[in-house]
């Protein structure tokens, strides 16, 4: 290997991080197969990954100057922090959300390898899930693992909780050894997907709840506020399920990493509370950014319906006295899902055209 490689891989490694080698290619099944979920519709509204196939795909078209990734993987398996004390502290949050937004922290990191590369004399990018590039794909093929049933990247004794970067280079690398993969018969993801958006194709994105609960912008679908097993935002029900986390070693979390009580159990009210930007000082820098505060309001009221907790009326009220639409609109359904006829008079054209369509069926 070309000592370049070495100490990158060892610079690596010195910031705490799994690091492996593949050369940058894609091959032609799995361009298939991605090409084919797109096609079905599968992505959902995410059409930014349709948008940028081309150079996912055929990355040394879009980085023509690369020849290979150095693919870096951050454990996030911390333990729960607990949750702090008062609050409307209900529903889940996914675990990699507990802690400053990965693509920070990780991203932080991923840069000091980039910087390294330079002092070496090569030229390099490094991506942290917001680029064209397939990372988990990149990440079998280096010998990090497989992708299992739920679509994750496993691997024996870590399991899937790991975040993943990349840092492209001009190195001829070759790639490392395949993980086998070890899924077998178990279909214990797919089971415990509590919306059906994992089966034999893969994931769904039109059922899948981290879509609903933190890519999807608008109103949920009513047959959600019923489906959405408490999640606030994101979920991880396929990852609890699977034997290979439940067994997987002990082993200390990135150090990069640091869980935080308000995260992993945030007050519902202050998404309420809060205007937009005093939320955005709240959570700046955090996974909480990208659905925004109207976002989290609409989650917080369908998993407060959902699990028929005592304070939903309350929250619905306040709801539907908020500045924003996207909130009123949100507070809309969840009275139309208690029969009550509300915010058809809306000041807001949008708003009251909305509630009045969710009754145009006849009701609840």
């Amino acid at each position: 290997m070309d000592p370049r490689a070495r100490a990158l891989e060892a610079a690596a490694a010195g910031l705490g991080l799994e690091a492996a080698w593949t050369p940058l290619e894609v091959d032609a099944a799995e361009r298939r197969a991605y090409r084919a979920w797109l096609a079905a519709g599968r992505h959902a509204g995410m059409a930014y990954l349709a948008r940028t196939q081309d150079a996912r795909l055929a990355p040394r078209r879009a980085f023509p100057w690369a020849r290979s990734a150095l693919v870096v993987a951050a454990s996030y398996a911390y333990p729960d922090p607990g949750p702090p004390p008062g609050g409307l502290r209900v529903g889940r949050v996914a675990r990699y959300a507990w802690t400053r937004d990965y693509h920070l922290a990780l991203g932080a990191a991923v840069g000091a390898l980039v910087r390294r590369a330079h002092a070496l004399g090569l030229e390099a990018r490094g991506y942290v899930d917001h680029g064209p590039v397939a990372e988990t794909l990149f990440a079998r093929r280096a010998g990090l693992g497989w992708i299992g049933r739920n679509t994750l990247l496993l691997a024996e004794g870590r399991g899937s909780y790991r975040l993943l970067g990349v840092v492209l280079t001009p190195l001829e690398v070759a790639p490392g050894p395949r993980a086998p993969e070890r899924c077998g018969r178990c279909t214990a993801c797919l089971a415990a997907c509590p919306t059906g958006a994992l089966d034999a194709l893969g994931l769904d994105a039109r059922r899948c709840l981290s879509y609903w609960t933190i890519e999807h912008r608008g109103p949920w679908p009513l047959e959600l506020w019923r489906e959405n097993a408490g999640w606030l935002f994101g979920c991880d029900l396929c990852q609890t399920a699977c034997p290979w986390n439940r067994f997987a070693e002990e082993r200390p979390p990135w150090p990069g990493f640091s869980p935080e009580p308000e995260l992993a159990h945030p007050d519902l009210w202050d998404f309420l509370r809060l205007s937009g930007r005093a939320f955005a000082r709240a959570y700046a820098g955090t996974a909480f950014l990208r659905p925004g505060r109207p976002g989290l309001v609409r989650n917080a009221l369908g998993v407060l319906y959902s699990q028929r907790h005592g304070a939903f009326e309350a929250y619905l009220e306040a709801a539907a006295a908020d500045p924003s639409p996207r909130v009123r609109r949100a507070a809309a359904q969840g009275f139309f899902l208690l029969g009550r006829r509300r915010l058809l008079d809306d000041p807001d054209p949008a708003v009251a055209a909305f509630a009045r369509r969710l009754w145009e069926g006849g009701g609840p």
